[in-house]
């Protein structure tokens, strides 16, 4: 066995272990895009570059065999800068959206090319279980939101956006007419209590959003029914009738929430009683809020007063508010999202979870010239944007194929995201020609290849030679021009479903992913 030392740990290794392998099996990380366990180590990332004394140079420890008293460091502000530049300088040659700009538009970041795949697919029901991850009234919202997510949408440019909004309340009228409406399934109890008051948009999504997490919810409203500004004689109760509401909210309500109606705070229920009952207090009041003062709730130009970046009330420890009474955008869409928001940091705080994730990475392209827009819709469905009384299940599925696949295939599970979100990367800190463009895809049998997200791994062209794969993946060119192809024009296996899914799997990045699930 050989001894070495990483990060001042003793350890013994068999030789021909590399440094990466011995660190990892110590429980010591170094982080690796290109280096697979089983595979030949490509040395291409330079991600995994460590520090070993008496070497000049940094040294990618997926290739460094182990050597009798060798000396390692594996985190220094050094190496952080040396990873930092390595991965930035693979996102300057990265062409692809991590996700896609619909679901940025979209203020509750709903999943909406996934909704849009499952409705392509006929798979209503898969349909409406993603857009209510994220969006509690979808009947609702589908008749009276305006849409910000196809003002962004890619295929407004050309010849109309996808009819998202439209989609939407199509697969969740499907539900509701269903006798099995959607439910989602709640976490067991977590012995905590939450006070709601106000039941619009923003309260009732924060108890959908909480009873999942296992809260008890009560919602508290003056008036006799749910529903809040969703009432209001201002909206057409032609495009948006009583009865969706009703039915809508009902299915909320029937998840084990407790409704309270002509219930005023300060007269039939006092401030106090409130925030000694239950373990969280949220307000969710809309615009009422001036005469929250006499209870000492900080309020300034007609708004709760809040933590900066927060739901948490100033000077509060249990006291939360979301939606218009804190600022924002007038939207029912907008404090739909508030109230999800709200509801993970109350369950955060009750559950003693009370740190600020890291924001993830997002990779974004931008306008697209009009040959590289050419080139996305050539993968698309031709078909024209609808309007509602266009719309039948053959109607739906059409539209939803006009969908441009904007969203990378593996945003949940991409390496190089996941490493450019830890080394907070930033996308555009090197300039240059891109390799490959934004529509550079080919459905290679039954698996989706986007040259612009490949790193040059060669993990594909290692797994093509285990699996006799001809033809198969191969590197063409050299230096920079260099990438990965299939020679002559040829097709990935088409009949061996086993196969795609490895090449699926050993890709650490969006570049290969199996076509049925884009």
């Amino acid at each position: 066995m050989i001894r070495l030392t990483i990060d001042n740990k003793t350890l013994q290794s068999a030789p021909g272990t590399t440094v990466l392998q011995a660190a990892r099996s110590a429980g010591i990380y170094i982080p690796a895009l290109c280096f697979k366990e089983g595979f030949k180590p490509a040395t291409s990332c330079m991600v995994c570059v460590v520090r070993v004394e008496g070497v000049r140079s940094l040294v990618p420890a997926c290739g460094l065999r182990v050597s009798e008293g060798m000396r390692v460091i594996t985190d220094s502000d050094e190496i952080r800068k040396a990873r930092t530049a390595a991965i930035e300088l693979l996102l300057s040659d990265h062409s692809g959206d991590c996700v896609a700009p619909c679901e940025i538009g979209c203020p509750a970041n709903m999943d909406i090319p996934q909704m849009l795949r499952q409705i392509a697919a006929g798979d209503l029901a898969g349909a409406i279980a993603t857009i209510k991850k994220d969006i509690p009234l979808p009947a609702t919202l589908g008749r009276i939101c305006p849409a910000p997510c196809e003002k962004v949408c890619r295929r407004a440019a050309a010849d109309g956006a996808v009819s998202i909004r439209l989609l939407k309340r199509f697969a969740a009228d499907a539900d509701l007419s269903s006798d099995t409406p959607f439910k989602p399934s709640n976490a067991a109890p977590i012995g905590k209590k939450v006070a709601i008051i106000g039941a619009g948009p923003a309260g009732l999504s924060a108890a959908y959003y909480l009873r999942q997490g296992g809260v008890q919810c009560d919602l508290y409203d003056r008036h006799p029914h749910p529903g809040g500004g969703l009432r209001s004689e201002q909206i057409d109760r032609s495009l948006l009738p009583e009865s969706v509401i009703d039915r809508e909210i009902d299915i909320l309500l029937s998840q084990g929430i407790q409704f309270y109606g002509n219930t005023r705070l300060g007269t039939e229920i006092e401030f106090g009683a409130l925030t000694n009952t239950y373990n969280a207090v949220l307000l969710a009041v809309g615009t009422e809020v001036l005469e929250l003062a006499k209870w000492s709730i900080p309020i300034q130009d007609n708004k709760i007063q809040a933590n900066r970046g927060s739901y948490r009330v100033l000077n509060w420890e249990n006291l939360f508010a979301a939606g218009t009474c804190i600022g924002s955008r007038n939207l029912c869409v907008r404090a739909v999202a508030d109230g999800k928001e709200a509801a993970k940091e109350i369950l955060n705080h009750l559950t003693g979870l009370d740190c600020e994730p890291l924001r993830p990475y997002n990779h974004r392209l931008g306008k697209l010239n009009p040959d590289r827009l050419k080139a996305v819709l050539a993968g698309a469905s031709a078909a024209s944007r609808l309007e509602p009384e266009e719309l039948g299940d053959r109607e739906a599925a059409n539209q939803a194929r006009r969908c441009l696949k904007c969203d990378c295939g593996k945003k949940n599970n991409c390496g190089l995201r996941e490493l450019a979100t830890e080394f907070k990367a930033v996308q555009k800190a090197w300039s240059g020609e891109l390799s490959a463009q934004a529509g550079d895809r080919s459905s290679q049998g039954l698996i989706q290849f986007d040259a612009g997200k490949c790193i040059k791994c060669g993990l594909c062209v290692q797994e093509a030679i285990r699996n006799g794969e001809k033809p198969g993946p191969a590197f063409e060119g050299r230096g920079f021009a260099m990438r990965v192809a299939v020679p002559l024009g040829g097709f990935l296996n088409e009949a061996e479903r086993l196969t795609a899914q490895k090449y699926a799997a050993v890709c650490p990045t969006g570049a290969m992913c199996l076509a049925d699930e884009r």
